[in-house]
């Protein structure tokens, strides 16, 4: 039998250990969080840190949502108003601290690799609620159920009907991908998990200026 080497089939989100992770989220996969999961929490009376920016492709739909919008990344992508940070570092940027803004949610596309750090540091800052998009195929694995979802297990898994194409270092409005993701959501004062889906809503989200703001990107 001759192997499927389609993009779509052969492209997997796997990364060296150094590697930036840089895989942007696309912007309609961060209003159907905001819009579908998020709808009952008064969102645009709540701030929230956004910990990797990159070019700011969750950013902006998060400010469509919340009244203040905190932006970093480790690694400077040019972004205007980021500030450059490893979220992983137990303080928070001076120009956080200065502000004396209460940080109500912390929202992100981890680096997979550090995916349980990153949820274990956005737990301990946030004072209302994390949400972090993942492969769904991180809900798997003994050593993750041990050391994560056993102890703090998600208030909601969110599952997207359709799939998020995200492509390495570019944001893309014709990719495909095999890979299905989901977000994680975890509420302060909830135990229990819910699951639900977040239905077919791409062509609803999207927008032509979504890609707009970053033609070099699409054009690659």
């Amino acid at each position: 039998m001759s192997q499927n080497t389609s993009s779509a089939v052969m492209q997997q989100r796997s990364e060296p250990h150094d590697s930036l992770d840089d895989f942007p989220t696309q912007p309609w996969g961060t209003r159907a969080l905001c819009t579908y999961v998020l709808s009952g929490c008064y969102l645009n009376s709540k701030t929230v840190w956004e910990p990797t920016c990159n070019r700011g492709h969750m950013v902006n739909p998060l400010g469509e949502f919340f009244s203040a919008v905190w932006a970093s990344d480790i690694h400077d992508y040019g972004m205007e108003g980021a500030f450059q940070h490893d979220f992983l570092m137990p303080y928070l940027p001076h120009v956080m601290k200065w502000s004396g803004t209460e940080i109500d949610w912390i929202i992100a596309n981890p680096p997979f690799r550090l995916a349980e750090q990153f949820i274990g540091r956005a737990l301990d800052i946030a004072t209302e609620g994390v949400a972090m998009i993942v492969r769904t195929s991180f809900l798997e694995g003994v050593g993750r159920y041990e050391n994560l979802f056993s102890k703090n297990p998600p208030s909601i898994v969110a599952q997207f009907s359709e799939r998020v194409p995200m492509v390495k270092g570019r944001l893309t409005a014709t990719g495909s991908t095999a890979t299905s993701y989901c977000w994680l959501v975890w509420l302060k004062g909830v135990t229990t998990t819910k699951l639900v889906w977040i239905p077919p809503c791409r062509k609803k989200l999207e927008r032509a200026d979504d890609y707009a703001a970053y033609r070099d990107e699409v054009a690659a």
